[in-house]
Order: C-alpha cells, then sequence, then structure tokens
C-alpha cells in the first residue's frame, strides 16, 4: 500500500460525485467513509471506481472501536482490508475512542481515559489492525465534552503514548484540538508543540457549533466552513509538522463542491504562509 499522500483533500460526499470528475475540481485527493463502500456493489462503489482512478483516495472509518472492550470484530477487518485492497488507498485510519459495548454500537465517538493502562490497551489493538490491513494506521484525536476522573495523562501525553507504544501515526483534526481546548481549558498550541513532529502524516479542518442546549460547549458537528480560530491553528500545526496532507471534513449543511473549493484554496493559502514564516525563521 502506498502511503504517500500530497496537497489538500476533501470528504468525498456523494452530492459531489459528478462534480468531482469535472475538470474544474481542483482537489488533490479525497478521502471516504471506509463503511459506506464495505458493501458488494452499488451505485456508491461504481462512482468510487470512477473517482479513484482520477485521484488519489484516504479511507477513514468510524465503527473499528479501537478502544472498545469487545474482541476486535475480524468480519469487520476482512472487508475493511477487502476495500482496502479494492480503492488502493494512501492512508487508512478511524478514531482513537470507543463505539459501544456488548455488541452493541453506538453510533458515537466516545473518549477514553487518558491512562497507561488505556494506552497498553489501544496499542495492542492497534498492532492486531495493522497486522491484518499489512500498513501503518492512522488515529484520529476526538472531541470530547467531559474528562475522566481518574485520568493521569494530558490529551498530548496520551496520542503521543499511543503513538510510541503501537508505531501507529496521528491524522491530527485541528478544529477537535480547538473544540477541547475551549471545552476543557487548555492551550492548543501546547497541545501541537508537545506531540512527536514526526507522528502526524495527515490533518483533518473542519467547522463546529456551539451546543444548542446553553451549555456552553462547543460540538463537532461539521456543519460549518473552518473558524478564524482554527486557520489560525492550523497555520502553526504547518510550522510545527511541516507539508502534511490536509482536508477539510463536511457532513452536514453540504454546500455545492465549488464553495468547498474556494475553501480548499484558502487552506493551500495559508499552508503557504506558514511554510514562508517558517522557513524565513
Amino acid at each position: 500500500m502506498n502511503n504517500r499522500l500530497h496537497g489538500f483533500g476533501l470528504g468525498l460526499r456523494a452530492q459531489h460525485y459528478a462534480d468531482a470528475l469535472s475538470m474544474d475540481c481542483t482537489a488533490d485527493w479525497f478521502e471516504i467513509i471506509s463503511e459506506n463502500y464495505m458493501v458488494d456493489g452499488g451505485r456508491a462503489l461504481h462512482w468510487l471506481d470512477r473517482i479513484g482512478e482520477r485521484y488519489p483516495l484516504a479511507m477513514h472509518g468510524v465503527s473499528l472501536d479501537i478502544g472498545g472492550r469487545d474482541p476486535l470484530d475480524r468480519d469487520y477487518l476482512r472487508r475493511l482490508a477487502a476495500l482496502a485492497k479494492r480503492v488502493k488507498p494512501r492512508l487508512v485510519s478511524d478514531h482513537l475512542c470507543w463505539t459501544g459495548g456488548d455488541g452493541v454500537n453506538l453510533h458515537d465517538l466516545l473518549p477514553l481515559p487518558q491512562t497507561e493502562e488505556a494506552v497498553r490497551h489501544v496499542a495492542a489493538r492497534l498492532r492486531q489492525v495493522q497486522d491484518a490491513l499489512g500498513t501503518q494506521f492512522l488515529v484520529e484525536n476526538v472531541s470530547s465534552y467531559l474528562r475522566f476522573a481518574g485520568d493521569t495523562l494530558d490529551e498530548a501525553q496520551f496520542l503521543s503514548a499511543v503513538v510510541a507504544e503501537s508505531g501507529c501515526a496521528l491524522l491530527l483534526d485541528v478544529n477537535n484540538v480547538y473544540v477541547n481546548s475551549r471545552n476543557h481549558g487548555y492551550d492548543p498550541v501546547a497541545l501541537l508543540d508537545a506531540l512527536p513532529a514526526g507522528s502526524v502524516k495527515q490533518i483533518h479542518l473542519a467547522g463546529h457549533s456551539i451546543d444548542a442546549l446553553g451549555s456552553g460547549l462547543l460540538v463537532d458537528t461539521h456543519d460549518a466552513p473552518v473558524c478564524d480560530e482554527v486557520w489560525a491553528l492550523y497555520a502553526h500545526a504547518v510550522r510545527r509538522f511541516g507539508e502534511v496532507p490536509a482536508m477539510i471534513e463536511r457532513d452536514d449543511n453540504i454546500p455545492p463542491l465549488a464553495e468547498l473549493l474556494d475553501e480548499l484554496a484558502h487552506a493551500r493559502d495559508i499552508a503557504a504562509a506558514a511554510l514562508r514564516r517558517s522557513e524565513a525563521a
């Protein structure tokens, strides 16, 4: 599996299948939600095959349950590996979280306790996943709205320990860093600076919203453009981690592809300016 990915991408959504194949599409690559294509046939796979002929692809899952207590789902891993064989993705990822228990999928990305025990548990399961897929796996930092009383590591320490123990890499969601920094009261720049420089292999950018129930929490909704504060944090991430492939996610209030491509052009401009500043320094 070729794990090289360059430039700026978008999350592939069904609304944009046809436009993705037009000559006006300036995305360098697309990321798919793995579970949407872990099927035997149909329209989605037809489009995916066509788009994959033109663009490099990355696979991003939501159901691996890498932090869960149930045994890893071997049938899921077989189907994931079969999709990877078909798609030939440059990168494969999922979320550093748990998604259920006792055979029940809660369809949410739930935070893990940040402890050495959790590091060992997750790392052992990640090594199994990487063996099954035959490639390095990426885990994404998730947004969270609570902390465990028994946490013994901060978020940067936890992420770094998982990488070191498992041999995986990080898919750094910059929006999630910002959301968590606001929800839990820490310095997001300090978190970025504490991560191992070579561990970040992909970056996500997205929008968020404020909890409608009045709690004041920021919620990772992927239903809005990237805000100025997240753009500023992305610029720092570029200076810290270099030319890491970055993409924009939009899962609700999805605009026309042209609007997302304009936002992607802004990401290019920010990254270029950040790299120039880094070189000058």
